[in-house]
């Protein structure tokens, strides 16, 4: 096969390809919903919100090429949709440990959501010291000729991960070559230092919780009237 015609073969697969992801760009506003929906609601019912950041990405036909190419799977759309599972993804910031399986166990309990697959990189870190929590869910998209399930990658962490793993990138990128040793090793105490500092700032919050609850148990027992709601008092009426 010729150069030419691979690269006339590469730039229609390209055009297939933008077609293709349309319902993973639907996926991404999909579940965007559902996690703003959970954002407005702790922001406006309860007294803490665990969401801090919400981002989302859509990869490019390039990078699907790429990892095609790197891993090995077949070129057909079919073959895509099956293998490559990261199409879609968002990630979420959450200030605790804590908050990262709140909001994944609330997300798992929707219906339409269905979880493929977990990777708890935080209980398990990866050998760089790499932590944060992955799911693959699939979510129905509904066309107007057609209803597709699409997989969207979801990315749980707590703002020192999300700050390590940002950086972290930004150290290793465009280098193509052997990271020296030493190096791998203090990026690696970075990262067990950032999940001492997680543990840390929740041990202080639930701390601070215990102080917060206490405080209203008092206040509430030395009020001289206590006020009940209006429909409450009538009810039965």
């Amino acid at each position: 096969m010729s150069v030419g015609i691979r690269i006339d073969q590469l730039k229609d697969m390209k055009v297939e390809l933008l077609r293709f992801m349309m319902p993973y760009k639907f996926a991404i506003e999909e579940m965007m919903t559902k996690i703003n929906i959970l954002k407005q609601e702790f922001k406006y019912i309860h007294d803490y919100n665990p969401i801090e950041h919400v981002s989302s990405r859509l990869k490019s036909p390039e990078s699907i090429l790429n990892k095609i190419d790197r891993k090995g799977y077949g070129y057909s759309l079919e073959s895509i949709k099956e293998n490559i599972l990261d199409i879609a993804g968002i990630r979420i910031t959450c200030s605790y440990i804590s908050d990262i399986y709140k909001v994944s166990e609330m997300l798992q309990q929707q219906k339409d959501v269905t979880v493929i697959a977990s990777k708890d990189y935080i209980k398990n870190p990866k050998p760089n010291g790499y932590q944060s929590l992955h799911l693959i869910v699939k979510i129905p998209i509904f066309m107007s000729d057609r209803e597709e399930h699409i997989y969207v990658e979801i990315q749980i962490r707590t703002i020192a991960m999300d700050f390590w793993a940002s950086l972290e990138h930004k150290i290793y990128y465009k280098y193509n070559k052997e990271i020296p040793q030493h190096m791998k090793d203090e990026l690696k105490e970075a990262a067990v230092t950032a999940a001492q500092l997680d543990r840390k700032m929740e041990k202080l919050q639930n701390e601070m919780n215990k102080l917060k609850e206490s405080s209203k148990a008092e206040e509430f027992y030395n009020e001289d009237r206590v006020f009940l709601p209006y429909d409450f008092l009538t009810l039965g009426k």
